[in-house]
């Protein structure tokens, strides 16, 4: 197939080689002026691996958005609104969409797919593409399983088909608000794993596991998801990826913020951090972790007293 990845960043270029490698056309898309991009431009290699010849390199969206029948976004989550307008001025009609990142629109507080949505009128499918992953053991042939979802059965079966292989397995997620969700909260725990590593506490990341996935699906359940959901891929099933390896952006971020050092990479959480505070508010939900790490992060609190705080909450039942 015929296959299109916006987004010339770790994730973006490495599903840009992973496509090529299961036998699609591929081509990249980066902006203009961006260094990632300018870096494969010039030398087809980043930090993490080299693209081959065959692999189209880019910076017109309407040359990508004509090559794909399947096109892939892997970009900054807060970016994707303005992205998704220019894509609405472009042909998509029939194309498959395919969100290949975690995050929550902050302003609005709507998940990526319904941003999507808003903005791109014509008949098209979106689907999302999350779970557990790195592309340092990707490209070291270390495998894992991921979950692809959309509305669609028929496209999500489809997808699955065309994208799965030895090194990635896909399974299908047919509850979007789960998926998204779970997938964009996880990296918010992953921010509180990173502060309790760099606090030395980092005993009390069973304690952060059982307590995070149960808050998450409250909030799931609440927004009309199943909050079984959070238990899979998207969520739980991707803590070890996230609060745990030293790939983990957002992991590295609450260390480094804990000890003063300066984290020039993207983490996510960081944005839905406050974007899952404000849905808090909405739903009228507790959700104790995602508001200490927003006061952490946006309110400049004691991360050592915020985080005690929720630790030694007064004793309840814990379901």
């Amino acid at each position: 197939m015929r296959i299109s990845v916006l987004g010339a960043g770790r994730w973006g270029a490495f599903l840009a080689r992973y496509a090529w490698s299961i036998g699609h056309k591929v081509s990249l898309w980066g902006r203009c002026g961006s260094v990632d991009f300018q870096e494969l431009q010039n030398n087809r290699v980043n930090d993490y691996l080299q693209l081959p010849e065959e692999i189209l390199l880019t910076d017109s969206l309407a040359t990508a958005v004509a090559h794909g029948e399947i096109i892939l976004i892997a970009i900054p989550s807060q970016q994707l609104r303005s992205l998704a307008r220019q894509l609405a001025t472009l042909r998509i009609t029939r194309k498959i969409l395919v969100l290949c990142m975690k995050g929550i629109e902050i302003d609005s507080g709507k998940r990526l797919s319904q941003v999507v949505k808003e903005e791109v009128q014509s008949p098209l499918d979106v689907a999302i593409w999350v779970g557990p992953g790195h592309v340092q053991d990707y490209m070291a042939g270390i495998p894992n399983c991921m979950v692809i979802g959309s509305e669609n059965i028929s496209c999500t079966k489809m997808l699955v088909e065309a994208l799965g292989s030895e090194l990635i397995r896909l399974y299908y997620g047919q509850d979007i608000i789960g998926n998204e969700i779970g997938a964009a909260a996880k990296n918010v725990i992953g921010i509180a794993a990173g502060i309790l590593d760099g606090l030395q506490y980092s005993s009390l990341k069973g304690a952060l596991m059982a307590r995070g996935a149960r808050e998450i699906a409250r909030l799931v359940r609440s927004m009309g998801g199943n909050e079984l959901t959070v238990y899979g891929l998207s969520h739980l099933g991707d803590y070890s990826a996230t609060l745990f390896s030293p790939y983990s952006h957002n992991r590295a971020f609450g260390e480094g913020f804990v000890k003063g050092e300066c984290f020039t990479k993207l983490a996510e959480g960081v944005y839905t951090a406050k974007a899952l505070h404000a849905l808090a508010k909405r739903y009228e939900l507790e959700l104790p972790i995602c508001t200490a790490i927003y006061h952490t992060i946006y309110e400049t609190r004691d991360p050592n007293q915020v985080l005690l705080d929720f630790f030694l909450r007064p004793v309840k039942f814990e379901f």
